[in-house]
C-alpha cells in the first residue's frame, strides 16, 4: 500500500511539476532529504523516483516561458570551478570507476541547485523551498525525539538508510543545521498553534541530536552555543536558557551516553578518533604528492599503504576538510573554503543591506539564521563526511537567491522614493512658472 501511496504522489506530482518548474525543485527536495522510498517493502523501494522527477524538471525548464537566470557572482563562479575541478580529479583518481560513480552523484545534486538557483525569484518560493527542508528532515527530528522520550534515551537515532544522513553522527549535524531554519519559519508564520508546534518540533530535533551519542555534534552545540552569545544582545537570557535546557537534557539520559562524551577527553585511547587522524594524515600526505589528490573514494588498503601512517586502519576522512583535501587536492580544499567564505560574506551582505528595511526584515532574519546554520556545518563538518551533503549546497542557492530578491526590492524601494520626490517637487516647479508668468 505504502508503495501505491507513494507511487500515486509522484507521478501526480509531474503535470504540477509541468505547468510550474519550480515545483519539481520542492518535489525532488521531498525526496532527496526524505527519502520517503524508504519506508516501503515492495518496488518502490529501490525505483528512481529522484531521477523521473529531475527528467520531467529538465523538460519543464526548457519549456518554460518564464524568466530563467543564474546569479552571475563570486559565489556561483567558484561553484562552477570546484564541479570543473572535481571532474578534472576524476581522470586521474587512484580509484577511477568509484570516483566515476561518485562524481556522477556529486553532479546530479549540483545540477538541481543551479535549477533552484535559475527556477526560484521570490520570498514565497524561498519559503515553501524552506518548508520542504524542514518538514523533510525535521521529521526524522521529531520521530527521533519520541524515541528517544519512550526509551528514556538508551538507544542511539539513526538517520535514512542510504543517505548521507543516514550515520547518527551526520544526522544530528543535519539537525543541528536544521534548528536556526526551523526557528526562523516560526517567525514566518502568525498563527500561535504554528508556532507552538514549531517550537515543539525544535525541541524534539534537538532532543534527537542529544541522542544521537555524536561527541561531534556535541562540540557543535559548544560552538553554536559560542556563536550565539556572542552574536546575540539578550546574553544573560541566551545563557540562561542554555543553561536550563542542558541542565534538563543531561539529567534526562542515562549513563551510557555520558561514558560516550566523556571519552572526548581521552582520544588517544579511542580507537575511531585515532582513525580519524589517521585519515587525515593520509589526506594531507597524498594532496602533498599528488596536485590533483587521490580523486572521489581513494580511500582502499592500497592506498593507505602509501600514503597512511597506519596502513592496516583504513578509514574516509570523515572532515569536509580533510576529505575535499584528500579527494581534490590543495586547490580543491582553496576552491571549497572560498565557496564557504563567499556564502558566508553573501549573508553579512543581506543583513547590511536589508537592515532598518520593513519589507526585508525576511530576509535580513534568514541571513542571520543563514549563519547559524552554517556554523554548525563548519564546525560539525569538522568531524564527518558531509562535504558533498545537498543541505549546505541548497542553502548556498538559497542566501543567493535571498541577495538577488533583496537587490531588486532595493532598486524597487529607490525608485519609489525617487518618483515621491520628483512628484512633490512637480507643484513647487509650476507654481513658481505661474508666478514668472503674471
Amino acid at each position: 500500500m505504502r508503495d501505491i501511496i507513494l507511487t500515486l504522489i509522484v507521478f501526480g506530482s509531474l503535470p504540477f511539476i509541468l505547468r510550474n518548474a519550480y515545483v519539481g525543485v520542492l518535489v525532488w527536495s521531498w525526496l532527496s532529504y526524505m527519502n520517503p522510498h524508504r519506508f516501503t517493502w515492495g518496488f518502490a523501494y529501490s525505483f528512481p523516483f529522484a531521477q523521473v522527477v529531475a527528467v520531467v524538471l529538465l523538460i519543464a525548464t526548457l519549456l518554460s516561458k518564464e524568466k530563467k537566470s543564474l546569479p552571475i557572482t563570486g559565489l556561483t563562479i567558484f561553484c562552477i570551478l570546484f564541479i570543473l575541478w572535481m571532474g578534472f580529479t576524476t581522470l586521474f583518481a587512484l580509484q577511477p570507476e568509484s570516483a566515476l560513480v561518485q562524481l556522477i552523484k556529486v553532479v546530479k545534486i549540483q545540477l538541481i541547485i543551479f535549477f533552484t538557483l535559475m527556477l526560484i525569484h521570490k520570498k514565497e518560493q524561498v519559503i515553501a523551498l524552506l518548508w520542504v527542508i524542514v518538514g523533510s528532515i525535521g521529521f526524522f527530528g521529531i520521530k527521533g525525539g519520541l524515541f528517544t522520550i519512550l526509551t528514556a534515551g538508551a538507544f542511539r537515532v539513526w538517520g535514512p538508510p542510504g543517505s548521507f544522513i543516514e550515520d547518527n553522527n551526520e544526522l544530528a549535524v543535519a539537525l543541528l543545521m536544521l534548528l536556526p531554519l526551523i526557528y526562523y519559519l516560526k517567525t514566518q508564520v502568525t498563527h500561535i498553534w504554528a508556532q507552538r508546534g514549531l517550537i515543539l518540533v525544535m525541541l524534539l530535533c534537538g532532543l534527537s541530536v542529544f541522542a544521537s551519542y555524536s561527541r561531534g555534534a556535541f562540540l557543535t552545540i559548544g560552538v553554536m552555543s559560542l556563536y550565539l552569545l556572542l552574536k546575540t544582545k539578550n546574553k544573560v537570557i541566551i545563557l540562561t536558557l542554555l543553561f536550563i535546557c542542558g541542565f534538563l537534557v543531561l539529567s534526562f539520559l542515562p549513563s551510557q551516553w555520558h561514558e560516550r562524551i566523556s571519552t572526548i577527553q581521552e582520544y588517544e585511547q579511542d580507537a575511531s578518533a585515532m582513525g580519524r587522524i589517521n585519515a587525515w594524515t593520509y589526506s594531507v600526505n597524498v594532496a602533498n604528492d599528488r596536485l590533483t589528490g587521490g580523486g572521489f573514494n581513494s580511500w582502499s588498503t592500497a592506498t593507505f599503504r602509501i600514503y597512511a601512517p597506519n596502513p592496516t586502519d583504513v578509514h574516509a576522512a570523515h572532515s569536509i576538510y580533510f576529505g575535499v583535501l584528500g579527494d581534490h587536492g590543495w586547490i580543491g580544499l582553496l576552491l571549497f573554503l572560498m565557496i564557504l567564505l563567499l556564502a558566508w560574506r553573501t549573508g553579512v551582505w543581506v543583513r547590511k543591506n536589508a537592515k532598518g528595511i520593513e519589507e526585508l526584515k525576511w530576509a535580513y532574519d534568514f541571513a542571520y539564521y543563514f549563519q547559524i546554520s552554517m556554523v554548525a556545518y563548519c564546525a560539525g563538518g569538522a568531524f564527518l563526511s558531509l562535504a558533498y551533503f545537498d543541505f549546505p549546497w541548497h542553502l548556498f542557492a538559497i542566501i543567493l537567491i535571498v541577495k538577488k530578491i533583496t537587490e531588486e526590492q532595493l532598486e524597487t524601494l529607490r525608485q519609489q522614493h525617487s518618483y515621491r520626490q520628483s512628484s512633490s517637487n512637480t507643484p513647487h516647479s509650476a507654481l513658481a512658472t505661474s508666478s514668472e508668468t503674471r
